[in-house]
């Protein structure tokens, strides 16, 4: 795929753009209500959403509190690898309890967060598991204390 191709697939027009907008101010805002904002018929709404669902532009899900749902413990985990990156990134991801995972550069090659039960589930993650993984080198963890904002607005501006 040439680059002109790329850039024109890959690019948002405004209409797409509030779309996305009025689904990350509320995820269950209805196609008729999205429809009036944008100028289009709630059909037309209906395809758009679709399309940038199948396309991977956007993802329409639940955030939950983590605390509530029984989450006790959180935490960053920077990680150092020997070799390969990618298979390890790979095998982190696979784990239930990692909900995010990044290739960076700079003091780590991998960032991945974790969701524990509590301290000692965290310790059984990091240390059976994690640094268990054929290639970690070393890992530094970065306990959550107080989530102080999340937000999923962004990307669209």
């Amino acid at each position: 795929m040439d680059s002109v191709t790329r850039h024109r697939t890959n690019g948002l027009d405004d209409v797409s753009k509030t779309i996305i907008a009025q689904l990350q101010q509320d995820g269950r805002r209805s196609y008729a209500t999205i429809g009036r904002a944008v100028g289009l018929s709630e059909a037309a709404v209906r395809q758009r959403v679709q399309r940038l669902l199948d396309s991977g532009v956007m993802q329409i899900v639940a955030v939950t509190d983590p605390v509530q749902v029984g989450v006790g413990r959180q935490a960053m985990i920077g990680i150092q690898v020997e070799g390969e990156i990618q298979p390890v990134a790979a095998q982190l991801a696979e784990m239930p309890e990692v909900d995010y995972v990044v290739i960076t550069a700079g003091s780590f090659d991998i960032l991945a967060e974790v969701v524990a039960e509590d301290d000692a589930h965290l310790l059984e993650i990091l240390s059976s598991r994690i640094r268990g993984l054929p290639g970690v080198r070393a890992t530094e963890t970065f306990v959550y204390l107080k989530l102080e904002k999340q937000t999923y607005a962004w990307g669209i501006h």
